[in-house]
């Protein structure tokens, strides 16, 4: 052991030594939320003598102080105070002395990046080695945090406070399946009654007392429960939502928000995420708002959701990480507590034509919004097969055309491979210009123009017995399902907080394909946009006619 110490010496002060052997901008942030920009950033991966380095705006030149080193990523702030503010940490430098425990950066004057246009510039011995420009390189956003991966700028939209996890791969799984309104509640109330220690939970919206309830049970036998909401939902925060969260305040269980605040700006668009932690050891993943329709009581009609319990240490950890970042800052705010319960009358009766199912030995990848919803379009395109969709609802991209999901299956129909999609038909999603029924029409003329196995369908939700499809599910080759809470439009899947689940087991792929095929029988033919449709009305003509003929005849 004691031969060891000069051998680290010797380590370190080669080091200390040595020139910079590489060095590169790897993340950048010109233009942060708060006033005036004290946080503005950027970020150095280096190892070596920093001496020679230096980074440029154009305007004003960055050196180091004589002697640096770096040995990884190195974060140079405007105000080492204001990025503290942000990010909860000191910066390793800063360029304005606000701080006398971080060390200042020489010739700091004028280097200020713009917003809109502006570059920056690294320079070794002289030389310029790295220059990143926008909008020529990069898109300008506030907020926005510019950062290379595998030499690729921005491969996603990467926000101020937003995480950074990374795709992982779970084995020898143990996960329990179901679908809503036909058995969710059941697998809710056996997942939750397992918790000893403590109940994480993140949902969207929360108005379901029964759930409610089956949390508060689980605070009063000692488990500690804490809840985060998002802040401002699409029509606001219904009261009854707010009587769930005092119902939980009064037994003791923390009711947070994600929204933004004089301190910090929301981290997400939507927290639109659903799901659950149960003392570290599982995690209940869910299509499905935690709301009298979504998560529907026995025999009760509800929504077509998914779901999956896993059981599983590494992957309740995996998402007990995901929460505990997402509860952190100065987005995080008290829940209101101020409204009362709505009498909900219920959707009627419900025959249940599924039960949970239990699959052990499976193979699983998180998926989280933003940073890893590529895995979406990674399992569509790995179909050899056949693609199964049911979504509630396709919008097309920001930029015209199809969004990166559907675009993904059409390109899979192209190869050869059966794709079948199923979208929602509830009222709000078919009533308007451009929604459900207009994207299942223009998917089917895609399919008739090109000759592809492709075909698209509206559900019929009496003939289903459903309130709505609320599902954004893919099932992949009979071998792999995606259950999440990812919509199909690019908000959801660059700016929003998602969360979800693939499942790679034959006999998984089987429980939500017989979903699928119980719901497309339900479903109706969406006729192409260009149909022909002269002898229709010339069938609506004649039998206009024919009831003039009979009224005459009767007078």
């Amino acid at each position: 052991m004691l031969r060891r110490a000069p051998l680290c010496l010797f380590i370190a002060l080669a080091l200390l030594a040595a020139p910079v052997a590489a060095v590169q901008i790897v993340e950048f942030c010109p233009d942060p939320y708060r006033a005036g920009e004290p946080d503005e950033y950027f970020v150095l991966e280096a190892a070596g003598r920093l001496d020679g380095v230096a980074v440029t705006d154009g305007e004003g030149t960055l050196t180091f102080p004589p002697g640096s080193t770096a040995g990884g990523r190195v974060t140079v702030a405007r105000e080492a105070t204001g990025f503290f503010l942000t990010h909860g940490r000191r910066p390793d430098y800063e360029i304005m002395n606000t701080d006398p425990d971080v060390p200042e950066v020489l010739g700091g004057g004028k280097f200020r990046l713009a917003n809109k246009e502006d570059s920056i510039a690294l320079l070794v011995g002289g030389t310029v080695v790295q220059e990143v420009g926008w909008p020529e390189d990069v898109k300008a956003r506030e907020g926005q945090v510019h950062f290379l991966e595998n030499n690729v700028w921005d491969p996603h939209p990467r926000l101020l406070g937003q995480s950074r996890f990374f795709p992982e791969t779970f084995e020898d799984v143990t996960v329990t399946l179901f679908v809503s309104p036909d058995c969710s509640y059941e697998v809710f109330e056996k997942a939750l009654d397992t918790a000893d220690e403590q109940v994480e939970v993140n949902v969207y919206e929360f108005t379901h007392p029964g759930i409610a309830a089956m949390l508060g049970e689980a605070r009063d036998r000692g488990a500690a429960v804490s809840v985060l909401l998002e802040g401002g939902p699409v029509g606001g925060i219904p009261p009854e939502e707010e009587a769930v969260a005092a119902t939980l305040a009064a037994h003791g269980a923390g009711v947070m928000m994600m929204t933004t605040t004089p301190e910090a700006h929301a981290k997400y668009r939507f927290n639109h995420a659903k799901y659950f932690v149960v003392d570290n050891e599982s995690v209940l993943i869910t299509s499905e708002n935690f709301k009298p329709s979504g998560i529907p009581e026995p025999g009760t009609r509800g929504n077509r959701g998914w779901g999956v319990w896993v059981e599983d240490r590494e992957v309740a950890e995996y998402f007990a990480a995901v929460y505990r970042w997402d509860t952190g800052g100065g987005d995080i705010v008290p829940a209101p507590t101020d409204g009362r319960p709505g009498d909900d009358e219920g959707y009627g009766e419900y025959d249940p034509a599924f039960s949970p199912l239990t699959v052990r030995g499976a193979r699983v990848t998180p998926v989280l919004a933003p940073e890893t919803s590529a895995l979406v379009t990674d399992i569509i395109a790995g179909a050899e097969e056949r693609v199964l969709i049911e979504q509630a609802s396709i919008r097309n991209s920001t930029a015209g055309g199809p969004n990166r999901f559907l675009a993904a299956a059409i390109d899979a129909a192209r190869r050869g491979v059966e794709v079948r999609v199923l979208l929602d038909a509830a009222w709000f999603n078919v009533e308007g210009a451009k929604d459900n029924d207009e994207m299942a029409a223009w998917i089917n003329e895609v399919a008739r123009t090109e000759g592809l196995p492709l075909e698209a369908w509206c559900i019929d939700l009496d003939a289903a017995g459903l309130v709505k499809v609320h599902t954004k599910g893919v099932i992949v080759d009979n071998r792999s399902v995606l259950i999440s809470s990812i919509n199909w439009n690019d908000n959801s899947a660059d700016f929003n907080r998602e969360a979800g689940l693939i499942i790679e087991d034959p006999e998984a792929a089987g429980y939500f394909a017989a979903a699928f095929e119980a719901d497309w029988k339900a479903g109706r033919p969406i006729p192409n946009e260009d149909r022909d449709h002269r002898p229709i009305y010339a069938a609506g003509i004649l039998v206009v006619f024919f009831l003039l003929y009979l009224a005459r005849r009767r007078r």
